[in-house]
């Protein structure tokens, strides 16, 4: 099939999605006529701050926690950085020990690496082969030095959505039976807002991360939800906003955009979870039959209605995805954090994926404007995608024999 110039499907919705228009038009008056700085005592500041603690409020009851429990950041990773770093070095007096699953984000990663540089003991919990983390392996890891626990609700890269509830009864568990409030539950949720349920109480976690680009909202804010007895020490400083927790000036514009995308996402996730689903099990389904070599990532039933998340073996995944590209498909090959890397995905190593299939992987997220004429077009395109790679490699492998 040629492409025709104007099409483009966009299948990249967990690197970032659109601004919705009901949430860019409640925006645009905060960018020119509602200015004023939160922090000033005139009437346009005292406006400013009522907007934020109106926002605060609604977001809360979305949350079903308290308003002064929200901390508006300038994305997820900073709130994942704010989290671990944070309450790694509040409680620093009290143990070094943090435990963070194998498949984690970037965010966390990192934040975890640079802890260790600064004496804390980090450990590692093991996920099986569809993504899900060893509930008995993260119960024998649980120390008296163990102050926090990140493990993330749902996985950005295969769309294994981890059983938060049983995470956080067992912490609860292990709490009561030293009399202690340690350690924290930390969740990281970007993928999971607009899709599952992000009420903290029924989940039972201590702080949660959401990211308002994954949900239609605009890019350059996310939230930490912080329980408000946790101690939190600030990342940036040089102000008093956001309870002395975060500084720098209040983006009036980006915190009721993303209160209006928590808003609009909570109302349309059931229906629209199930519409994806829908789609996204068809995609799963066709892909088989026209591949079957064709490996799916990440938990078959426990998985973002979205996500779709395959490897393919012999074939690189750059390739893949320039080739769709020029019919206008556009995927990626996992994580938009680490696009740029070239090394095998970690989450995939640590399913147990050989490092030759990592290479060979392709995500396919789905969002709002997905419709079923757009993954049949991708499934009139793809296969022969892989078809083609495939002679152009076995070429490959013998004209190298032949010269051996």
């Amino acid at each position: 099939m040629k492409r025709n110039q104007a099409t483009k499907i966009y299948l990249d919705y967990s690197a970032t999605t659109p601004t919705d228009r009901a949430v860019l038009k409640k925006m645009i008056p905060y960018f020119d006529c509602k200015y004023g700085n939160p922090s000033s005592m005139h009437t346009s500041g005292r406006f400013a701050n009522q907007v934020i603690g109106n926002c605060r409020t609604k977001i809360s009851q979305l949350l079903n926690c308290l308003p002064s429990e929200i901390i508006f950041t300038g994305s997820g990773t900073e709130s994942d950085n704010l989290a671990l770093i944070g309450i790694a070095r509040a409680y620093r007096n009290y143990g070094n020990h943090i435990i963070i699953s194998a498949i984690e984000h970037k965010a966390v990663l990192e934040a975890t690496s640079l802890l260790k540089n600064e004496g804390f003991d980090i450990s590692f919990v093991s996920v099986d082969k569809d993504g899900l983390v060893n509930l008995e392996e993260l119960k024998k890891l649980i120390n008296d030095k163990t102050i926090l626990i990140s493990i993330m609700y749902a996985n950005n890269e295969i769309g294994t959505i981890q059983p938060i509830r049983k995470i956080s009864d067992l912490i609860s568990e292990y709490r009561n039976k030293k009399s202690s409030e340690f350690p924290f539950f930390h969740t990281d949720a970007c993928q999971a807002g607009g899709y599952l349920e992000i009420n903290t109480t029924d989940l039972g976690v201590d702080l949660m991360t959401l990211n308002s680009s994954k949900i239609y909202g605009p890019k350059g804010i996310g939230i930490l939800f912080k329980k408000e007895s946790i101690r939190i020490k600030p990342i940036i400083v040089g102000g008093e906003q956001e309870n002395n927790i975060r500084a720098g000036t209040e983006s009036l514009p980006l915190m009721v955009g993303l209160t209006e995308a928590l808003i609009i996402s909570d109302k349309i996730r059931r229906k629209e979870s199930e519409r994806l689903g829908f789609l996204r099990d068809y995609f799963i389904s066709k892909l088989k039959e026209k591949i079957p070599e064709l490996i799916v990532n990440g938990h078959r039933v426990s998985r973002l209605p979205n996500n779709v998340h395959v490897s393919i073996p012999n074939i690189e995944g750059e390739s893949m995805l320039l080739m769709m590209d020029k019919y206008g498909i556009e995927a990626s090959t996992g994580s938009a954090c680490s696009s740029y890397d070239l090394k095998p995905s970690h989450v995939l190593l640590a399913i147990g994926q050989s490092a030759e299939f990592a290479h060979g992987s392709i995500r396919f997220s789905l969002g709002r404007k997905t419709k079923k004429k757009d993954i049949d077009y991708v499934l009139s395109i793809f296969p022969n995608i892989v078809s083609r790679l495939k002679s152009i490699s076995s070429l490959t492998i013998k004209k190298y024999e032949k010269t051996k």
